[in-house]
């Protein structure tokens, strides 16, 4: 009995190590990662059309009924979402602070023998900070419908008119807000996929080029597909 109690801390300490709270950061950053390609798949449908947006969006709300309340799978996805991302932004700031202390420098990369601070990297933290808290404003517009932004009362349109009343040329504003935190999201996967990968080490020098191209294509194509939809309700292409 005695060995188990004193193996149980043990293993718990090893979550707040170094290396237990990269991975930690890893595979929270995965979880995100795949709700937001899943998020971004679903407002590409934006081009199919109010009737195929809407339904796509009822159907979601749908999805586990009988056994789950009326958009109640959402609901568990987006507290893992913000779960995952307390955990992730709670290992970033320690290792961030163990790192000042052992170096007195701000947090870098490593390739190979040299030390390289990308843009990516020295916006990981900050950029972080806004992503957080632009979830939480997403949230209560498109979620819980608090914000109205470009309508007077989001909770009597359509999910398809939400998006249009958001994006419209004369709340240009909101697609500037949205444009910078899009940007700032891909630059922190390109950064966060390549940085998962070496942490959980499936990266070397030799693998290091492929991966790196994959980070730069998956945050290119994450950038791409969620501003389509905006972007195009910006310019008129759906109205």
């Amino acid at each position: 009995m005695a060995t188990t109690t004193q193996t149980a801390p043990k293993k718990v300490g090893k979550l707040f190590t170094s290396v237990g709270l990269k991975i930690q950061m890893a595979v929270t950053g995965i979880i995100f990662v795949g709700f937001v390609l899943m998020h971004m798949y679903g407002n590409l449908k934006m081009f199919g059309g109010a009737e195929v947006y809407n339904t796509y969006a009822e159907h979601l709300r749908e999805v586990g009924e009988p056994y789950l309340p009326y958009g109640g799978l959402l609901w568990i996805l987006r507290i893992v979402l913000l779960v995952s991302l307390v955990l992730h932004m709670h290992a970033a700031f320690i290792l961030w602070k163990r790192g000042n202390a052992a170096r007195g420098t701000a947090y870098k990369v490593k390739r190979g023998n040299k030390d390289q601070q990308t843009y990516a990297s020295r916006t990981m933290r900050w950029g972080g900070v806004i992503i957080f808290s632009f979830i939480v404003y997403h949230i209560l517009q498109f979620t819980v419908l608090a914000i109205s932004v470009g309508a007077d009362d989001y909770s009597t349109m359509t999910p398809y008119d939400r998006m249009i009343a958001g994006f419209q040329p004369e709340v240009w504003w909101s697609y500037a807000i949205y444009f910078i935190v899009i940007f700032l999201l891909a630059m922190h996967v390109r950064h966060g996929v390549w940085s998962a990968l070496a942490t959980l080490g499936w990266s070397n020098r030799y693998r290091e080029p492929v991966f790196n191209l994959i980070s730069m294509l998956a945050a290119a194509a994450l950038f791409i597909g969620f501003m389509a939809p905006p972007t195009s309700i910006l310019v008129g292409l759906i109205p």
